[in-house]
């Protein structure tokens, strides 16, 4: 699913050049489940959001389901995240004045469903994440973990190939933490491709692989048995 080879992130000021990532290399391939770990600086946030489209590279190349997307412009990134990539943010990021519904309809609505699909597709996303009975409710009147899930439910009512998931339990408890990162992994067993980064082993040992950054390089892949 997705292939980079050789990949450089460079942020230059007039005083200063900070070299992000360096000479990145590797695979995900479609229906692992991956984690991204490494010390707060090495360059794990911004893999991710070239990954998801959301920033530009510098150089190599990057595959994504067997297409070129190195030298995509932002209309292009977006359409090819709209239709294939979902979010999970550690600040969950849900738009306050929506409710629940609206806030999981939202991509739905950018993607031009119709107003009786969308509501069937959100309807039967809200009873598989288990937030149905907060449908009507704004994200200030739920706790952490069910803004999570509603997080969650966003970023998979448009059934997309990858959800990347940055620090997804982060501001969360233990109890909640876990019931975010079994949920996660319930959606990778039903077959969806799941990048996470993630300061956490607790939640690393949900995933298949781990690849581990220092100082914007792979240092190690470990496979999880």
């Amino acid at each position: 699913m997705i292939k980079v080879n050789q990949l450089e992130k460079v942020y230059r000021t007039e005083e200063i050049e900070t070299v992000a990532l360096n000479n990145i290399s590797f695979d995900i391939r479609e229906g692992e489940f991956v984690a991204i770990m490494g010390p707060s600086g090495c360059g794990k946030s911004t893999l991710l959001n070239i990954i998801g489209l959301l920033d530009d590279m510098d150089g190599g190349s990057f595959m994504f389901n067997g297409v070129d997307v190195s030298k995509f412009n932002e209309r292009k990134r977006a359409e090819m995240r709209k239709h294939n990539i979902g979010f999970v943010f550690q600040s969950f990021n849900l738009i306050d004045e929506l409710t629940v519904y609206e806030n999981v309809e939202l991509p739905l609505i950018y993607t031009g469903v119709s107003s009786s699909e969308r509501k069937r597709i959100v309807d039967e996303v809200l009873d598989k994440i288990q937030i149905a009975h907060r449908r009507n409710h704004y994200p200030q009147q739920l706790s952490g973990g069910q803004q999570q899930r509603v997080a969650v439910a966003r970023a998979v009512v448009n059934k997309p190939k990858l959800i990347l998931a940055d620090e997804p339990t982060g501001n969360l408890d233990s109890r909640n933490g876990s019931e975010v990162m079994q949920l996660l992994t319930d959606l990778n067993e039903q077959g969806t491709t799941i990048v996470m980064v993630t300061h956490s082993e607790h939640d690393s040992r949900y995933t298949h692989r781990i690849i581990n950054m220092l100082d914007g390089q792979i240092v190690t892949q470990n496979i999880r048995l």
